[in-house]
């Protein structure tokens, strides 16, 4: 790993590494917040962000202030990048924002050309936790947490994973991606386009399936502009409904698919996420 940013932040350190990736087989970015106090000898707990489309993993760690959180409660906060880089990695042949680089959708595709590189599923679930709690004083509890596309991703992986987070949050999740023009997008590109290789990176598929009953919070501004077309919370709350899943929607009027909004609640996220990892 190489070091390639540290600033001082409410008593902590936040953190930014670059190392190569065998698993994307390119060099990946990431940010790590580690809180005042953490040490070998006093390990913390840590909370992983998933970012949204065309986001690195700056934008949460500049926007929206959960630093303050995170040293109130004594977590670390990991926000790794969204996608593979490189002039070698396939990107989308229509220059389009919302696949390809900056949009890996959190899934190990299969389809080429993008099933060499684009596997943020096993990036995010395996090789970075390994490399992160090998380098830094972490405990072996962690969470998830994301944003829209981060969001989607937080829950499917956490459904797709019992027993391994103690908790999982979503900022505006994608929550029916099968159903969404950003999901079918994404999935028949990256997976092909056999539909029941979707279901196992639809939350709502996952609810359905009770493999996993771990209680979900969803954070969604009723002003996002983005909330018929591609949220679609309602199916979330159908499938939680039908399948006895504990659900906390949150629906926050006049909110809108911003930092702003993230900015808004992140203390209660934390809050929700440090009071279970501490359990």
């Amino acid at each position: 790993m190489e070091k390639i940013g540290q600033n001082k932040c409410f008593g902590g350190n936040q953190l930014r590494y670059k190392h190569a990736s065998p698993v994307l087989g390119c060099d990946m970015t990431f940010s790590i917040y580690l809180p005042p106090g953490a040490s070998a000898d006093a390990p913390v707990p840590v909370i992983y962000w998933l970012s949204g489309l065309t986001c690195t993993d700056e934008n949460f760690v500049q926007k929206a202030g959960a630093q303050k959180y995170a040293a109130e409660h004594g977590v670390a906060l990991v926000a790794p990048d969204t996608s593979p880089r490189g002039e070698h990695i396939p990107r989308d042949p229509d220059g389009a924002w919302d696949f390809g680089l900056g949009a890996g959708f959190y899934l190990d595709a299969t389809n080429e050309p993008w099933r060499k590189n684009y596997r943020m599923y096993s990036y995010i679930t395996e090789e970075l936790p390994k490399l992160i709690e090998a380098e830094f004083p972490l405990t072996s509890k962690k969470s998830i947490m994301g944003h829209s596309m981060g969001g989607h991703g937080a829950l499917t992986i956490a459904l797709k994973n019992p027993g391994v987070y103690n908790a999982a949050s979503a900022f505006s999740p994608i929550c029916a991606p099968m159903e969404c023009p950003w999901g079918v997008k994404a999935f028949s590109r990256y997976l092909g386009e056999d539909k029941t290789n979707w279901r196992q990176y639809d939350t709502c598929a996952l609810i359905a399936e009770r493999k996993n009953t771990i209680p979900l919070l969803v954070e969604q501004g009723s002003a996002d502009s983005f909330l018929v077309e591609q949220l679609q919370p309602e199916k979330l709350q159908q499938a939680c409904a039908q399948n006895q899943h504990p659900l906390d929607l949150r629906i926050r009027d006049g909110y809108d698919h911003s930092y702003f909004f993230i900015a808004t609640f992140i203390g209660e996220h934390v809050a929700y996420h440090a009071e279970r990892l501490k359990q």
